[in-house]
């Protein structure tokens, strides 16, 4: 019963490729365990279980580790990507692409040029 309603929650964890995923249902909730790569993964889990359960779902338990705590993701430049839409998606704010810049000062050198497949860092804020 609670597998099925938050379903989207296990398939996301697929996506996002958490590790050591474990899943177990019970008479009164659903317990979810595993290790996402970062933080950013963590909080799209965490936002997903809300989006079905409400902020404070009583019918879920969910311990997810972060296994690389030094940054909040990682991003692999895609074409027509910029800093700006990339600050956007991870911070809400395209202005952040100055911390991004920042971040990756070893692989740019101005914050108006990138490159598709090249990986940055996301800091955590």
């Amino acid at each position: 019963m609670y597998k099925a309603k938050y379903q989207a929650v296990l398939d996301l964890g697929e996506q996002l490729n958490i590790k050591d995923g474990k899943v177990e249902e019970s008479a009164d909730k659903l317990m979810v365990w595993g290790t996402a790569s970062t933080q950013y993964a963590k909080d799209a889990i965490w936002n997903k279980i809300k989006e079905i359960g409400g902020d404070n779902p009583s019918d879920i338990m969910a311990d997810i580790k972060v296994e690389d705590e030094s940054v909040y993701a990682r991003h692999t430049v895609v074409s027509g990507d910029t800093l700006g839409k990339i600050a956007k998606h991870y911070y809400g704010d395209a202005m952040k692409y100055k911390e991004i810049f920042a971040a990756n000062t070893n692989i740019l050198s101005n914050p108006d040029v990138i490159h598709p497949d090249q990986e940055l860092v996301i800091p955590n804020l």
